[in-house]
């Protein structure tokens, strides 16, 4: 027996199921018969496949009619629109953040410029300017028989003969040396009208001196400290007068009467707990 005989006999008696799924079936010769008399099937024509919608639009514009086109885009374009507005008001709020300035939203504080008095006003004032002039008058001169000299004659000096003494007001501490000399008044090492810019506290300080005749016949030297500007002229006071009283001890009855020897005690009140000042307390609410 050939070799190609045996593959013939082998290739027949192989089982249906050992062949690949590659190798067509062979059937019968009565089947295949039977299969060739069989009129062909018609075999149903491919689906011609569509054109993509742009290529549609692009023919329809190639063509002239518009219209088709007009109507097939408005949908895409209106599919889009939705989808593109949510991202324009984030980037809108996102720029506003970005731009708003703190305080922006505050109105600016208006500066009034420097407008001239009117005559109303200026009287006003004028008359608000007499008033404390007024005031200061009468609290220099404490009356015609406080402002006559204590001693109708002050008493004579040696040339090295020198003075001391302490006054006090308030938290104020003045030390006064007076020596013989022609009236100048040092305060801190400078002049008197220099450290007291007012008037009326220049003549404070100066009142023991105007009153008792020694303003032109005696130097002083102060050293002050503590205290307000207004504390430190009582202080300085205090002192001279103190210090007159060891010049001419018989100068003591009238300073005494006069108020300028004693030590003025008065004081601000301490904060008690529990209140917002010495006396001041809190608001108070019924409901």
């Amino acid at each position: 027996m050939t070799m190609d005989e045996e593959q013939q006999q082998n290739g027949e008696q192989q089982p249906p199921e050992e062949q690949g799924p590659d190798q067509p079936e062979e059937g019968t010769p009565e089947e295949q018969q039977a299969d060739e008399q069989k009129p062909p099937q018609e075999e149903p024509a491919p689906q011609e496949e569509q054109p993509p919608a742009e290529e549609a639009l692009a023919e329809e514009a190639a063509t002239g009619d518009d219209t088709p086109a007009e109507e097939a885009a408005a949908p895409t374009e209106e599919a889009a629109a939705p989808a593109e507005a949510p991202a324009q008001p984030a980037a809108e709020g996102k720029a506003k953040k970005e731009e708003v300035v703190p305080g922006a939203e505050l109105d600016p504080i208006a500066i009034e410029p420097d407008r001239p008095l009117s005559a109303e006003e200026q009287a006003r004032k004028e008359a608000e300017e007499e008033e404390r002039l007024r005031r200061e008058r009468e609290l220099i001169s404490d009356g015609d028989d406080e402002a006559a000299p204590v001693a109708a004659k002050p008493a004579k000096l040696s040339g090295d003969a020198s003075y001391a003494a302490t006054g006090k007001r308030k938290s104020s501490i003045a030390r006064v040396v007076l020596r013989p000399g022609s009236g100048t008044i040092q305060v801190n090492k400078r002049q008197l009208d220099e450290y007291f810019p007012r008037s009326y506290l220049q003549s404070v300080a100066k009142q023991p001196l105007t009153q008792t005749g020694y303003e032109d016949s005696v130097d002083v030297r102060i050293r002050v400290h503590g205290g307000g500007i207004s504390g430190q002229a009582a202080a300085v006071r205090h002192g001279i007068a103190r210090a007159l009283t060891e010049v001419d001890p018989a100068l003591r009855p009238e300073l005494k009467r006069r108020g300028m020897l004693t030590r003025d005690a008065r004081v601000k009140e301490r904060r008690k707990a529990g209140l917002k000042k010495a006396r001041k307390k809190p608001q108070f609410s019924k409901r």
